[in-house]
């Protein structure tokens, strides 16, 4: 009797110590804020998978607030010493004419990358709008002991810009780290059709994306891993399909130019 009573009180302890869904999620959200404000200082090696077929490998520099890509392979292939020769040249030029930018010529191309960017995390800070999240349990993924949450549509969502529109039709699926909170993985997809209108186009089931971050330092993560297919209707009637699908390793701090 005693022992079924402390056991009682054990499994009733852990359950009262484990967050909620909605307290997970908010402290994710404040976590990859972090990261989205620190990613700029970093330069890092990235993969893409070309329209075409086979891939291309860059290596990105952050110079003076915002990127710089050269090509270092393609299709998994070092590309040939004198087309190294000819990228360094190119970064060193581009490194010249940043460097003698008027205080206007470099707000500008700033503020041109710092808008992208920002277009990107609106729909991660929608998420707490846009979704209900449900606590399925916990697992280990990798070496990390992670919550599952499902992530279905909130009824009634008023997305605040077009980019956020298609939150309307997704659910998902997150994978988050239990001692850091951090995004391990997301994966999300359209299950039902949303009408983009000012584009006169709709976003259609099938189209789905995954994330995956990995530490870099300082509690810092940034991505390891994205991938989307798309499939919409444009005019409602031509369809188009689109594939992402990036890796990006070799994080380090930026030089200070």
């Amino acid at each position: 009797m005693y022992i079924a009573v402390l056991l009682s009180l054990m499994v009733a302890s852990a359950v009262a110590q484990q967050p909620d869904a909605g307290t997970i999620i908010q402290r994710s959200v404040t976590a990859n804020d972090a990261d989205w404000k620190a990613n700029p200082k970093y330069d890092w090696t990235e993969r893409d998978l070309q329209p075409g077929g086979g891939t291309k490998t860059f290596q990105e520099f952050m110079i003076f607030g915002s990127p710089y890509a050269r090509v270092v392979a393609v299709n998994g292939k070092p590309v040939p010493a004198s087309k190294r020769a000819e990228e360094q040249q190119e970064l060193d030029a581009e490194i010249s004419k940043r460097r003698a930018e008027t205080a206007e010529q470099r707000q500008k191309r700033i503020a041109e990358f710092d808008k992208e960017r920002s277009r990107e995390h609106a729909m991660m800070e929608q998420l707490t709008q846009a979704f209900n999240f449900k606590l399925l349990g916990e697992q280990r993924l990798a070496s990390h002991q992670v919550y599952v949450l499902k992530a279905a549509p909130k009824p009634g969502y008023q997305p605040p810009n077009m980019q956020c529109e298609a939150l309307k039709g997704m659910q998902g699926k997150l994978w988050i780290d239990k001692t850091t909170f951090q995004w391990l993985r997301v994966e999300a997809e359209v299950v039902h059709p949303v009408t983009i209108e000012g584009f006169l186009a709709r976003v259609e089931p099938g189209t789905r994306f995954e994330l995956e971050k990995t530490p870099v330092d300082g509690g810092i993560w940034l991505p390891k891993h994205y991938s989307m297919r798309s499939k919409a209707k444009v005019l409602f009637l031509l369809s188009h399909r689109g594939r992402d699908d990036e890796s990006y390793w070799a994080y380090h701090k930026s030089k200070d130019y």
